[in-house]
């Protein structure tokens, strides 16, 4: 069986870094994540906090459908995103790795 952080590394895939991420990042203290389909809000809370000994405020989570690609033939993979949102005064550096 997965020791806790074991599974908090498999819930939390990679940090979402792109330039909308990084917009929403500095105007209210949120962090991106892709995250597993199967985690909860209280699931991916628990993670963010233990790994980056950051806390959580707000989790806001989204499944972005994959998109058709040649037609019929295939198709990209669902994604399920998280958006957490940090106490005022905290940050985390996704780039600096985790704690």
């Amino acid at each position: 069986m997965a020791t806790v952080n074991e599974k908090f590394y498999q819930l939390i895939k990679r940090p979402l870094v792109t330039e909308k991420t990084t917009k929403i990042a500095e105007q209210g203290n949120w962090l991106s994540f892709e995250v597993l389909k199967t985690a909860t809000k209280p699931e991916i809370k628990a993670a963010v906090q233990a790994l980056y000994g950051v806390e959580v405020t707000r989790v806001n989570t989204l499944i972005a459908k994959g998109k058709k690609k040649g037609g019929r033939f295939g198709a990209t993979q669902d994604v399920k995103k998280a958006f957490v949102q940090l106490k005022d005064g905290q940050s985390a550096d996704l780039m600096a790795g985790v704690k």
